[in-house]
């Protein structure tokens, strides 16, 4: 399988040595939750899914390292009540599905630089990555953006 998932990765990375090295990770995840893998399902698209979480996460990372936001002063004065706090597991996960399932019927060519801006990637280095020009970028990620939207109309606030 890590022919097929190579273009892909590359795709996603933009870079040959970054989409190997995703292709290893993704299927060394693949081997060790094989048992997560149920038969008569689609084995190449459970691979895609692991590496595009896989570059997801890695890049979510990697932003959150170079992040220098502190927050210590805001969660010092502003602690946390107890009583305002809910949690519903069930409705995000649903919720969480819905989004990545339109995310996986975005076209390729919106799909990719919206993915790399959502990780935290600024317009001008996705330019650069996709060797794209920026007006090109912003415009898929718009379009992107735009077919979510629609996509997930169901989600919207009602005013």
């Amino acid at each position: 399988m890590a022919p097929t998932l190579r273009p892909a990765a590359y795709n996603l990375t933009r870079d040959s040595d970054d989409a190997k090295d995703l292709v290893q990770e993704t299927l060394l995840k693949a081997f060790v939750n094989r048992d997560k893998f149920k038969p008569g399902t689609n084995l190449k698209a459970w691979l895609y899914t692991i590496m595009r979480n896989t570059f997801i996460n890695h890049y979510n990372k990697i932003t959150k390292r170079s992040s220098s936001v502190d927050t210590t002063d805001y969660i010092q004065s502003h602690p946390a009540d107890a009583r305002m706090v809910s949690a519903n597991g069930a409705s995000g996960e649903f919720a969480l599905n819905d989004i990545y399932a339109a995310i996986d019927k975005l076209p390729d060519d919106l799909r990719t630089p919206f993915m790399m801006y959502y990780v935290g990637y600024k317009y001008l280095e996705i330019s650069d990555k996709l060797q794209l020009p920026i007006g090109t970028v912003k415009n898929r990620i718009h379009l992107a953006r735009k077919e979510l939207k629609q996509d997930l109309k169901g989600y919207a606030y009602a005013d």
